[in-house]
């Protein structure tokens, strides 16, 4: 599988793995980087966080397991209850193998995110363009995320593009373009506007041109079905990364289209600047 791969410093990342699984054997067996068998985690977070933006009638409540290796935080969402809040004991010191192998599909997120930035940081790669969140109001550097991921979107007037994970400030980039959200979200019933929300993937996939999707979709079973529905109809697919997005850049050219990587400390949770980095495939 190694002899098949491009490397992250050329541009196109990906090539060995087409879903998550593959891409894990490859960590597993020394393939990317150093074994993960000769790295540990040096502390765990479990993070149970909530944001209500001034304007908005919506609560976002969001859930975080995030692992430290190195110089790396890898990050991944969960649904309520899919993590307990004791997550945390015992972790650090374990081996960074274990966690990539864990029965939890978002700590293994974490692991694979952890070790995939450590070996191959997002801010010394060749084909990332970084982009400088201002200091400021959670509202100003939402707005600031939301321009660099709307600017990866490159759509005709018309393109019905679904959106996988609801954020609304995108659902407005869509439609400032000239496209036709099609939005989907397990938690949501309604945009901020009051387009209604499909539950099913399956659903606005059928009538895309384009997909939009976060890095939830890593840890909630919906990214490899997303991946191969993109690679067998040709669509373009923008993921938009916080949790994951080490993990996401390694499809790039094999599925993703462009990505917006957020590592942590993401914006919601600093007031100073940050980076978010932008690569397309």
């Amino acid at each position: 599988m190694a002899s098949n791969r491009r490397s992250a410093e050329s541009g196109t990342m990906a090539a060995g793995a087409t879903t998550l699984a593959e891409l894990a054997e490859s960590v597993l067996a020394g393939e990317l980087g150093p074994p993960p068998s000769e790295l540990t985690a040096t502390s765990a977070f479990w993070l149970r966080h909530t944001t209500r933006l001034a304007g908005s009638a919506a609560t976002y409540l969001n859930h975080y397991v995030l692992l430290r290796v190195g110089g790396a935080f890898g990050a991944s969402s969960f649904e309520t209850g899919e993590v307990a809040a004791d997550f945390c004991e015992g972790v650090a010191g374990r081996v960074l193998a274990e966690l990539i192998a864990d029965e939890r599909p978002a700590v293994r997120v974490a692991a694979l995110d952890a070790y995939l930035g450590e070996v191959r940081p997002h801010r010394t790669a060749a084909a990332a363009q970084a982009t400088t969140l201002p200091a400021g109001t959670p509202e100003q550097r939402a707005a600031a995320r939301d321009a660099a991921v709307a600017g990866l979107l490159d759509i005709e007037p018309g393109a019905r593009v679904a959106l996988i994970g609801v954020v609304n400030p995108l659902v407005a980039a869509i439609r400032e373009r000239g496209g036709v959200p099609l939005p989907c979200d397990f938690n949501l019933r309604a945009t901020a506007w009051g387009d209604p929300v499909a539950e099913s993937m399956a659903t606005v996939l059928a009538e895309a041109d384009a997909v939009v999707a976060t890095g939830m979709t890593l840890s909630n079973g919906t990214f490899d079905p997303l991946l191969s529905t993109c690679r067998e109809r040709g669509l373009p697919l923008v993921v938009y990364a916080q949790t994951g997005s080490a993990v996401v850049r390694e499809f790039l050219g094999a599925g993703v289209t462009a990505l917006s990587a957020e590592p942590f400390p993401f914006s919601q949770f600093s007031a100073e600047t940050t980076t978010v980095y932008r690569y397309r495939a």
